[in-house]
C-alpha cells in the first residue's frame, strides 16, 4: 500500500468512490481506503434512486451531473452500473404542489434538467394502474430513474483504478495530524474473526498532502479524530418490496414498459417496480435519529427492526394511488440509516478550522450526489473553486455553538420535511428558538413572526397577535405579504427599526492589519473614521465575502458581514491571516465579536428625529448632521444611557443608521427607540421587507448576488474595486473577465406572485440569464428583480421577459440604484 500521496479518500462508498474517480482523472495521485468493504455502509441498503427534483441551484446541478456520469460508466468502464432510465413522476394532489412544481421548473429550466407537466389524464393513459381522480397533476422526468447502488459504486471505483486511483479495503484511520504541509494518517488494517471487523494490530502511516473525508454514517467519529463538529447523523429509513403484483405482470407481459418511479409527495412516498412487484419507501414522521455519539464498531451492514406501525398511513396511501397492491403481500423489508444534516443539504467543502481537510459528509441522497460531489469538490481542490457557488453546501455554514441534540432534532425534522410543501418563505421549528437576541421578547410581544439565521431568531416581518405564520406560506403572495408591505411603505415614508443582531462581526488588530485587509480585500480601506464596502475574493477571483469595514483606528478594524455565516467567514479570516504572517507579514489578530454587539437598523426620512430625542453630546442639534456625521462614518454617540457605534449606512436606502450597541443594554435601547420613535410614525421591520427594499437599490446580497461562481466586476461593482493596488485573487479575477453582467429588472409580473430570485430571464423565447433575487418594490408599485444576463443585455431599457409559473412576463433591464439613483435621500442634511 502507498504511504505518501497527494490525496487520501476516506470512506469506500458510493460518495468517497465518486470523489477518488474525478481526482484520480484530474490527475491527482489517489489512495482511498475503506474501513470494510467498499459498498459496506449505507450505500448497500440504499433503494438506488436518482431524482433530479431538488429545490437548490447548487444541489440541481449536483445530480444532473450524476445522472449524466452514471449513464456513461460502462461505455467507460465495461462495468454495467445498473442504471434503468423509466422516469419519475411526482405527483401532485393540491394547487399549491402543482404551484411548487412550477416554482422548482424555474431552478430545473436554468440548470437545463429537463421536464415535462403531466394532466390527470395523460398519466392515466400512459400508466392506467395508477389513480388519478384525486390528482392536480404531475411533474415528469423523463431522463430519471434508478440504479444498482452497489454496481455504480463499483463502476465509479473501476473507473478511478483505471485513472490512476489505488482502492485498499479493510483499511480504518485511527489517527489525523498535520505537520504544517501534509497530514499524517494513522492506519491500521482490519480483519474478520465471528463475524465481527476487528482490528489487527498492524498499523502504519499514509502521509497525504490533502485528505477526504466520506465516511457517511461514521462522520461523528470523523469528527471526535479532527475535533470538529460535523451536524451529521443517521435518521432511520425504512422500504419495503411486494410480492408480485398480477396486474403489473400482466401489464408488462403485454409489452408496456416498466412504470417511471412513482413519488406521491403529498402522501409521502416514492414507489417503483422490484421484480413483478413495488418498492414503497416512506417518509415518515417520527423516525428516529440514530447512533449520535457514534456507529458501534459491531454495526456493519446491518439493518434496525422494521417498524410497520410508523408507515401505515404511507403504505395506505400506497394501496389509494396503486389499488391493485392492495392484495400484494410483502416479500422483503430494509431499515437502515441514512445520513442527515441540520437542513438536508450535504456537507462538502473545507472543513473548519483545517488545513486541506476536505469534508463529503452528511448525504440523504447519496447515490444522486456522488457523481456530482466527485467533480464539483475535484473542481474546488483541483482548480481552487467549483463552476458553480457551492457555499450553500459548505460545512462551515454551521456554527460551533450547535451540540449533538440541537443536530438530532433538525436531522429527524429534514428526514419528515423530505416531501412537505417547500415554500421558499418556509421556516422549520425544531429545536427553536435557541439563540436569541435580549429584545427577542418584545418583539414576539409586538407580533413578530421569525425566521431562522445561523440559529439566530430573526423577525421576517410583523403581524396581528395570533396571526398563523404556517398557514400564511405560500408560492405566490402568502398571508404575511401585506404585512411586509405595509413595514417598507414605512421606511420609505417615516422610519423603520430592523434587528440585525445576527450580522457576523469580526474584529482585526494587530501592527499587520492594515496591510492584511489591503491584501486582502478589494477596496481601498477607509480613513479612520470612515467605513467602506469591499469584498474578499477566491483564488479563483470570484466573490468570497462581502465586508463593510469600519476604521476604528489605524490598525483596528471592525468587520461586519452576512449573518449566515459567521463561522463561514472567521475561517477564511483567520486561515488568511495566517497566510499573511506566513509570508512575513506583521502579527495580525482576529476576534469573533459577533454575540457581544447588538445592532438595530433604523432608516426612513424620520430617522434622524427618532435619534435627535436621544442622543446626548454637548451640540446635541448638530451631531447627527452632515457635517459633523456624514454618510459612510462612524461615530461613537450615546443613546439614552447606551453607548453606541453608530454606522451611517441603510441596506434599504434611506437615511440611516445601523446603532451597534453592548448587547447586554440592549433591551434599555430598544424601549427608548419606540418611546421616541412610535410618535413619528417608527415601525417595526422585518428581513423580508428589508429584502425587496434593498433591490429598489441595486444592493447586492451575498447567497444571492454576490458568490463563489462571479467576480465582483460582473457582479457591477466596479466601484468597489481598486485596480492600482494588488489583492488577493486580482489576476484570477481579471483573467476571467466579463462572462455575465448582473442587472436590476422591473417587472410586469401576475397579480398575485412575485419571483422569488430563481425565475429563467428570455429574450425572443432564448434563455439568456437567471434571477437571483425578486420580490415587490413599493416605490414603483410591481415586481423587481437582480439577476445575470449576458453582457451585451446589461443596457438599461433592455427589454426581457421572465418566466413565472410557466409563463412569460415582461420585464426591463433599469439603471441600478432606479429608486433614488442619486442617493439624495441618504445625504439629505439636518
Amino acid at each position: 500500500m502507498k504511504s505518501q500521496v497527494k490525496v487520501l479518500v476516506v470512506g469506500g462508498g458510493a460518495v468517497g468512490c465518486g470523489i477518488a474517480l474525478h481526482l484520480a482523472r484530474a490527475g491527482w495521485d489517489t489512495l482511498l481506503v475503506e474501513r470494510d468493504e467498499l459498498t459496506a455502509g449505507s450505500t448497500w441498503h440504499a433503494a438506488g434512486l436518482l431524482p433530479l427534483f431538488n429545490m437548490g441551484y447548487a444541489t440541481s446541478h449536483i445530480h444532473d451531473y450524476s445522472v449524466r456520469l452514471y449513464a456513461g460508466l460502462e461505455a467507460e468502464t465495461g462495468l454495467n452500473a445498473g442504471f434503468t432510465r423509466c422516469g419519475n413522476l411526482r405527483m401532485a394532489q393540491t394547487d399549491a404542489r402543482m404551484d411548487e412544481y412550477m416554482l422548482y421548473s424555474a431552478t430545473a429550466e436554468t440548470v437545463g434538467i429537463e421536464h415535462q407537466f403531466l394532466t390527470p389524464a395523460q398519466i392515466r393513459d400512459r400508466w392506467p394502474l395508477v389513480r388519478t381522480e384525486d390528482l392536480k397533476g404531475a411533474l415528469f422526468h423523463p431522463t430519471d430513474g434508478y440504479i444498482n447502488p452497489a454496481d455504480v459504486t463499483q463502476a465509479m471505483a473501476k473507473g478511478a483504478r483505471m485513472a490512476g486511483c489505488a482502492i485498499e479495503r479493510k483499511i480504518q484511520v485511527n489517527g489525523y495530524r498535520w505537520t504544517g504541509s501534509d497530514w499524517v494518517v494513522t492506519v491500521e488494517r482490519m480483519v474478520e474473526k465471528g463475524g465481527n471487523l476487528i482490528p489487527s494490530g498492524e498499523v502504519f502511516e499514509i502521509r497525504a498532502e490533502h485528505v477526504v473525508t466520506a465516511t457517511g454514517n461514521h462522520a461523528q467519529r470523523t469528527a471526535r479524530l479532527l475535533g470538529i463538529r460535523i451536524p451529521a447523523i443517521p435518521v432511520e429509513h425504512q422500504f419495503i418490496v411486494t410480492e408480485p403484483d398480477p396486474a403489473l405482470m400482466r401489464w408488462r407481459a403485454e409489452g408496456n414498459p416498466e412504470h417511471p418511479v412513482l413519488r406521491d409527495a403529498d402522501a409521502k412516498w416514492y414507489v417503483r417496480e422490484e421484480r413483478g412487484g413495488w418498492i414503497l419507501g416512506p417518509y415518515e414522521k417520527g423516525a428516529p435519529a440514530r447512533f449520535p455519539y457514534g456507529v458501534p464498531d459491531s454495526f456493519r451492514a446491518d439493518l434496525f427492526p422494521l417498524d410497520l406501525e410508523r408507515i401505515e398511513e404511507e403504505y395506505m396511501a400506497m394501496i389509494h394511488r396503486i389499488p391493485t397492491s392492495e392484495t400484494v403481500g410483502l416479500k422483503d423489508d430494509f431499515n437502515g440509516p441514512i445520513c442527515y444534516t441540520p437542513d438536508g443539504n450535504p456537507l462538502v467543502g473545507p472543513a473548519p478550522g483545517l488545513r486541506n481537510m476536505w469534508l463529503a459528509e452528511g448525504f440523504s441522497f447519496g447515490i444522486t450526489a456522488a457523481g456530482g460531489v466527485g467533480h464539483y469538490l475535484a473542481q474546488m481542490m483541483v482548480e481552487g473553486e467549483a463552476e458553480i457557488d457551492m457555499a450553500s453546501l459548505d460545512p462551515r455554514r454551521f456554527g460551533d455553538w450547535m451540540t449533538t441534540e440541537y443536530a438530532v432534532k433538525k436531522n429527524e425534522e429534514a428526514y419528515e420535511n423530505v416531501f412537505v410543501l417547500h415554500h421558499p418563505d418556509e421556516e422549520r421549528g425544531a429545536a427553536r428558538p435557541l439563540r436569541t437576541s435580549p429584545a427577542y421578547d418584545r418583539q414576539a410581544a409586538r407580533g413578530a413572526q421569525f425566521g431562522q439565521v445561523n440559529g439566530w431568531e430573526r423577525p421576517n416581518y410583523y403581524a396581528p397577535m395570533g396571526f398563523d405564520d404556517h398557514d400564511s406560506r405560500s408560492f405566490r403572495r402568502g398571508g404575511w405579504w401585506k404585512y411586509a408591505k405595509a413595514e417598507a411603505e414605512a421606511v420609505r415614508s417615516a422610519a423603520g427599526l430592523v434587528d440585525a443582531t445576527a450580522f457576523a462581526k469580526h474584529v482585526v488588530t494587530g501592527p499587520g492589519a492594515t496591510a492584511f485587509l489591503d491584501w486582502l480585500t478589494t477596496n481601498k480601506l477607509p480613513k479612520v473614521g470612515r467605513i467602506n464596502l469591499t469584498y474578499a475574493l477566491t483564488d479563483a477571483g470570484t466573490v468570497r465575502t462581502e465586508y463593510t469595514i469600519v476604521r476604528r483606528g489605524e490598525q483596528d478594524y471592525y468587520l461586519v458581514s452576512a449573518g449566515a455565516w459567521t463561522d463561514y467567514d472567521r475561517d477564511h479570516l483567520v486561515k488568511s491571516a495566517e497566510d499573511f504572517m506566513a509570508s512575513g507579514g506583521a502579527f495580525v489578530a482576529v476576534q469573533d465579536v459577533t454575540t457581544q454587539w447588538g445592532v438595530f437598523a433604523i432608516a426612513g426620512p424620520q430617522s434622524r428625529a427618532v435619534l435627535a430625542q436621544l442622543v446626548r453630546d454637548a451640540e446635541p442639534a448638530t451631531v447627527l448632521s452632515n457635517k459633523r456625521f456624514p454618510w459612510l462614518s462612524m461615530r461613537r454617540i450615546e443613546l439614552g444611557m447606551v453607548p453606541v457605534m453608530a454606522i451611517r449606512v441603510a441596506y434599504t436606502g434611506e437615511l440611516g443608521w445601523e446603532l451597534h450597541h453592548p448587547i447586554e443594554m440592549q433591551n434599555h435601547l430598544f424601549d427608548r427607540l419606540m418611546e421616541a420613535g412610535e410618535p413619528l410614525g417608527l415601525t417595526l421591520v422585518g428581513a423580508r421587507a428589508q429584502n425587496w427594499l434593498r433591490q429598489e437599490k441595486s444592493y447586492r446580497a451575498f447567497g444571492t448576488e454576490l458568490g463563489r461562481d462571479a467576480t465582483p466586476l460582473e457582479a457591477g461593482l466596479d466601484r468597489f474595486v481598486d485596480l492600482s493596488k494588488d489583492f488577493r485573487g486580482k489576476a484570477a479575477m481579471e483573467g476571467k473577465g466579463i462572462r455575465s453582467l448582473c442587472v436590476t429588472l422591473r417587472i410586469d409580473g401576475p397579480a398575485d406572485a412575485d419571483p422569488w430570485g430563481r425565475e429563467g430571464l428570455f429574450l425572443d423565447g432564448a434563455r439568456i440569464g437567471r434571477l437571483t433575487s425578486g420580490g415587490y418594490s413599493v416605490a414603483f408599485g410591481q415586481q423587481i428583480g437582480m439577476g445575470y444576463v449576458r453582457p451585451d443585455l446589461a443596457v438599461p431599457g433592455t427589454r426581457l421577459q421572465v418566466r413565472m409559473f410557466r409563463e412569460l412576463f415582461d420585464a426591463v433591464v433599469c439603471e441600478d440604484s432606479p429608486h433614488d439613483p442619486q442617493n439624495a435621500r441618504i445625504r439629505v442634511d439636518g
